[in-house]
């Protein structure tokens, strides 16, 4: 019993906390917040983000012009509780991996 009420009053600390900062400025730091993403979650999307940047600047040193192929991918492998296209703009807003996601802004509305 201790442990659920420890775990709702976390839970409501940090339903405060976000109240004090600009969560618009911060969009990808909300997504994972209010879909509850676990930590190992969280850094298993860092792990994915970080192979896909590896592989976008091996690909553009090779001279590829289309990087759609790693957005599929990007978007495949995603945690089923996040949503591929507010992920890109909330991560780019946020700037995670700028560059990438710029690329696939490009793929996404072009």
């Amino acid at each position: 019993m201790e442990n659920i009420e420890y775990h709702d009053t976390i839970h409501f600390y940090l339903q405060l906390l976000s109240k004090t900062i600009d969560m618009n400025r911060y969009p990808f730091t909300r997504m994972v917040i209010e879909t509850h993403l676990t930590r190992a979650e969280y850094d298993e999307l860092m792990q994915l983000l970080n192979k896909l940047h590896q592989q976008y600047m091996m690909q553009k040193e090779e001279g590829f012009l289309d990087f759609s192929s790693l957005l599929v991918q990007f978007a495949g492998m995603l945690n089923e509780k996040l949503d591929p296209n507010t992920a890109v703009y909330a991560l780019k807003k946020e700037g995670c991996y700028p560059s990438l996601m710029a690329e696939f802004i490009k793929v996404l509305e072009g």
